[in-house]
């Protein structure tokens, strides 16, 4: 196994805004794990001396200027080449110890992605100091296993480990820390193979301060649940609301058409036509998820033949990354 890290090469990307306290840590125990590995630091902005600690420390550093997380990590994938990506954030929160895990499923084609799964264990609800995101996590990873049948457990975590053709064919689109579970989409809905390694997590230390806000934080969940339906699964997203103004307008119609009917008065036209408004909407809701169901299913068609002319065009990179 040692031989063959050698033979392939490995990039640690760490995307970072403001981590000086702990930046220094994550290269040195990173560099320590994978001494050939390149260890990239991409600093977002910072107005600390993140950059400048982590030069020191003998990683590459870059310059993302566009904020969010997002941002950084489509640069990375786009600029970087490599054989296997390690992404780790600089918070020192994760171990650099299990980095051996998670690159190994990818060496052996067990994996396209393997995530350090800090929820299996009980080491994140004993350091989080955040339930709020505890709870964000758990609720977004429900809905992600409901609509792809998975069984998931971590959907946000920042460790992660990827294959060259998984990076190098997925076009990044969210702008902040929904990133992740933009990532874990991608894979469910391309069919790439998605291994979880349970980690150790450990919460901040002690000058370093959390990114995530709160209540803002809840709203982009929430969202982030919504977009979810939406685009990945449409029928669905637009079936319920569909369902929720047909039922509205039969609950209001109905009533009003028997009463209309028995006393002929004009007040209840009203509520008729709000009623067939009502139906009307729902049936253009559903058409609009059929068709966008539909578009959705070409999509994943024409992703299938990317991944196949890819794949013809980057022979050695993809015989070296699928050692078995």
């Amino acid at each position: 196994m040692s031989d063959e890290k050698e033979q392939l090469k490995i990039a640690v990307l760490i995307p970072c805004f403001n981590e000086e306290a702990t930046i220094a840590k994550v290269i040195s125990d990173f560099r320590k794990e994978l001494p050939s590995a390149d260890i990239y630091l991409y600093d977002n902005n910072s107005t600390d001396n993140t950059a400048e600690i982590a030069r020191k420390e003998g990683a590459i550093v870059r310059f993302e200027r566009r904020q969010g997380k997002g941002n950084v990590v489509r640069s990375m994938f786009r600029e970087i080449e490599s054989d296997i990506y390690v992404m780790v954030d600089g918070d020192d929160t994760y171990p650099a110890e299990s980095v051996h895990d998670l690159i190994g499923p990818i060496m052996r084609r067990e994996a396209d992605m393997v995530t350090g799964d800090r929820l299996s264990g009980r080491t994140y609800q004993r350091e989080n100091k955040r339930p709020f995101h505890l709870f964000g996590n758990r609720l977004v990873v429900f809905f992600i296993n409901i609509l792809f049948k998975t069984s998931l457990h971590d959907d946000m975590s920042g460790y992660r480990a990827f294959s060259r053709y998984f990076v190098k064919t997925i076009s990044v689109l969210s702008e902040g820390f929904e990133i992740e579970t933009e990532i874990v989409l991608h894979a469910l809905d391309k069919r790439f193979l998605i291994k979880e390694i349970p980690i150790v997590y450990r919460d901040r230390p002690k000058g370093s301060v959390s990114k995530l806000k709160t209540i803002k934080d809840g709203f982009k969940v929430m969202r982030t649940i919504l977009w979810i339906f939406k685009d990945y699964r449409p029928l669905v997203f637009f079936g319920f609301w569909a369902l929720i103004f047909f039922v509205v307008g039969l609950c209001a119609g109905i009533p009003a058409a028997i009463l209309f009917f028995i006393t002929f008065s004009m007040a209840n036209v009203l509520y008729i036509i709000l009623s067939l408004f009502l139906i009307f909407l729902s049936i253009i809701l559903v058409s609009v998820g059929l068709i966008l169901d539909t578009v959705v299913k070409f999509h994943r068609l024409g992703y299938g033949r990317v991944i196949n002319d890819y794949l013809m065009d980057n022979p050695v990179h993809i015989e070296k990354n699928r050692m078995g």
